[in-house]
């Protein structure tokens, strides 16, 4: 608990999700480091189950995704939600909870996936125990983001919380559908669905994987950060809700270009495709905006690390944005 402008936030919580940010961004990325290295040097796989390729590749991308991203994006919420709103925390105590329970669901990520127990869906590979932990954790997080947004002080709902907000939801709908499954045993369960449905709706899941948690949701703490950084309001309100309602009303629809060529539906292959094209307009809205933020604050960057991290990051946001639609 802190003091500003005679109000008590919540920190302890956005240090503690900060600080594991920083510990799991170390451990996912060496965990890449080493599979990368497997790959010229296979002997690094030790001969062991546990260490090999395809046991590890799936504990780095979801260590990155969701343990490094994700308490990145639990940290900024519970951080931006309160001094948008000009209120603390709604139910701190819940708080804490998504704090120990998402660890708890990225410790039994890193026991189960090198031992082989998974249900071998891509940044889905957890088995039905864990799934059922994470939607606890994860309907917590809602309840304390959303009760936050309820109890504010300010009339106005920042756009960044817009951002938050629909990343919660979506990747809430998300992990639900796709990981609808029957279990066996403990450790073990199969798919609701089959076959095209199957893979249509992990891809579904999938790529809106990054297009929630690892888009919307960034883009949220990009609303908040980069104007306070370079001290400017955002250049443009308008496009700012603009590119927002464009980039949910169409990423939601760009996972089938994860299955072209396959036996899926030629119709559902060229709508994810033609959406991918269209996802260029609200992804460069959502660059341009940060970037034109800066206008009239360019003097900064000789003096302040912070904001050119913030600068570069957007600058290749929109590099990355352009080299999807175009493959």
């Amino acid at each position: 608990m802190t003091t500003a402008t005679s109000t008590a936030y919540h920190y302890k919580v956005v240090r503690q999700f900060a600080l594991m940010t920083v510990v799991w961004g170390i451990v996912g990325m060496g965990m890449g480091v080493l599979i990368a290295a497997q790959l010229v040097w296979p002997e690094l796989n030790f001969d062991l189950p546990w260490t090999s390729f395809g046991r590890l590749r799936p504990l780095h991308t979801n260590a990155v995704i969701f343990a490094f991203g994700g308490c990145a994006l639990f940290a900024t919420s519970y951080y931006t939600v309160q001094r948008t709103c000009q209120t603390p925390l709604f139910a701190p105590g819940l708080a804490a909870f998504t704090f120990w329970g998402w660890q708890l669901v990225i410790l039994l990520a890193a026991v189960t996936l090198p031992l082989g127990i998974t249900t071998s869906k891509e940044y889905a590979e957890l088995e039905w125990p864990i799934d059922l932990l994470i939607t606890v954790v994860w309907v917590a997080y809602a309840i304390v983001f959303f009760g936050t947004l309820a109890t504010r002080k300010t009339k106005h709902i920042y756009v960044g919380n817009w951002f938050f907000g629909a990343f919660i939801v979506t990747v809430a709908i998300l992990h639900i559908v796709n990981s609808l499954e029957m279990p066996v045993t403990f450790w073990k369960s199969y798919s609701l669905y089959s076959g095209a449905t199957d893979a249509m709706v992990q891809w579904w899941y999938g790529h809106n994987a990054v297009g929630f948690f690892l888009t919307a949701g960034f883009l949220g703490m990009m609303y908040y950060f980069v104007p306070k950084q370079a001290e400017r309001p955002v250049y443009s309100y308008r496009l700012s809700i603009v590119h927002f309602w464009a980039l949910i009303a169409v990423y939601i629809w760009a996972g089938p270009h994860h299955l072209h060529y396959t036996a899926l539906p030629d119709w559902a292959q060229s709508l994810g495709m033609v959406m991918s094209l269209v996802l260029l307009a609200p992804s460069w809205g959502g660059m341009i905006n940060g970037m034109m933020t800066l206008s009239g604050a360019w003097h900064k960057l000789r003096s302040d690390p912070i904001l050119r991290f913030l600068v570069v990051s957007l600058a290749f946001y929109g590099m990355s944005t352009f080299e999807g639609p175009m493959m």
